[in-house]
């Protein structure tokens, strides 16, 4: 198994490659669209899968999923996101929270994410098998409803903004439901050793709860 980390300015994706075949975890913004087609380019993609509908996660996945003729995974209470981002408005704690959400709610609201015409909805533990991935669905709530994860081979989780890592790994700073995001943080605690794979930050193995 591969993965392939694909930066685009601080919007992180991943190419999850078992041989040529591969799945995309995210998939940017619409300034890094060309940058995330080189790298699918070089496998047979077989899906793409959000951890949630935010413009920086999901602008890509309609013409993605044109391109390369593959479903888009995400969960059903996330799919409310792409008529507006403020049907689930987001708030913030600590000052990383604030910064973070001041320079990021304009353009949060002003974007439209394009709802991709083949989408199929996940929930907790299904299997990614039939698209050559060892890997299950972990959902993940608080950062947004929907908001789900990836774990590969139970050793790479893949959390979108669950937790974050702008300076430290931690529980995310931006949130709809601080009580969900909580509870995500405790659960990704408690599933184990794993290399943790962000949205926002580089990837370590484990982190210390910060809430």
């Amino acid at each position: 198994m591969e993965i392939k980390h694909i930066k685009g300015g601080t919007d992180n994706c991943y190419l999850i490659a078992d041989g040529k075949k591969a799945v995309l975890v995210d998939t940017a913004s619409k300034q890094c669209l060309n940058q995330v087609i080189a790298e699918c380019d070089k496998y047979e993609l077989q899906l793409i899968v959000l951890t949630h509908v935010h413009f920086d996660h999901a602008e890509n996945a309609a013409e993605l999923s044109r391109r390369y003729n593959v479903p888009v995974a995400l969960h059903e209470a996330d799919e409310e996101l792409f008529e507006s981002f403020d049907r689930q408005p987001l708030k913030s704690y600590g000052l990383v929270g604030r910064v973070v959400l001041g320079l990021s709610l304009k353009v949060l609201r002003e974007t439209t994410v394009e709802r991709p015409e083949k989408i199929i909805h996940v929930k907790e533990g299904d299997s990614l098998g039939e698209y050559g991935l060892n890997a299950k669905i972990v959902e993940l709530p608080g950062h947004t409803n929907g908001s789900i994860g990836v774990d590969v081979e139970e050793k790479h989780l893949f959390v979108g903004d669950a937790l974050d890592n702008w300076i430290s790994p931690a529980t995310g700073h931006l949130y709809f439901n601080i009580d969900d995001i909580r509870k995500t943080a405790k659960k990704i605690k408690a599933l184990g050793n794993r290399t943790l794979y962000y949205g926002h930050g580089k990837p370590t193995t484990g982190f210390k709860e910060k809430i």
